[in-house]
């Protein structure tokens, strides 16, 4: 398989559980998103709709940033990694998204790659859906159940996003 080739997105057994249906729904967008990446040129990457600034490589790259945030920080624990931590948020608060400029699917997708898979090991590893996170705000503290359904909320607004400027780009529809 190609490093542009992306799996059929899949959808989630109607007869499962709730940690396997939330978590094949999640899947589910993720291969969406990708699957509206693949085959772009780095120049296809930059393309935007009227008057917005968003892109499908800007959406890609934040979502990369998402995953990383609730899953490891939020929900783990664990400190901002890079390239995050060392970003100069306060000069561009879309530092993930203008960072995506010039890059080409393959790194987008190593990085969105990565960050999915540490995103299903903290899964993985919890022993239910339950379990509250242990970074963040304590005053906000929520379950995983709370992040799973956030993140499929998400990827699917921004899968919405991925869907019109796709279109406009070469025409293509569907997922």
């Amino acid at each position: 398989m190609s490093v542009d080739a992306v799996a059929e997105p899949s959808n989630p057994e109607r007869r499962s559980d709730e940690l396997a249906m939330l978590t094949g729904f999640l899947d589910f967008y993720r291969t969406v998103l990708l699957r509206k990446a693949s085959g772009l040129t780095p120049v296809q990457l930059t393309a935007t709709v009227a008057a917005s600034t968003l892109t499908i490589g800007r959406l890609l790259r934040h979502m990369t940033l998402v995953e990383d945030h609730w899953f490891d920080e939020t929900f783990a624990g664990l400190p901002e990694r890079e390239p995050w931590a060392s970003a100069d948020w306060d000069a561009d608060r879309d530092w993930e998204m203008t960072t995506a400029h010039g890059m080409t699917f393959a790194d987008l997708r190593a990085d969105f790659d990565e960050a999915c898979e540490r995103s299903r090991s903290h899964v993985a590893a919890a022993p239910s859906l339950d379990v509250l996170a242990t970074g963040g705000d304590s005053d906000n503290c929520v379950s995983l159940r709370w992040i799973l359904i956030h993140m499929i909320e998400e990827y699917a607004r921004h899968c919405g996003h991925a869907d019109i400027l796709r279109e406009s780009i070469d025409g293509r529809v569907g997922d």
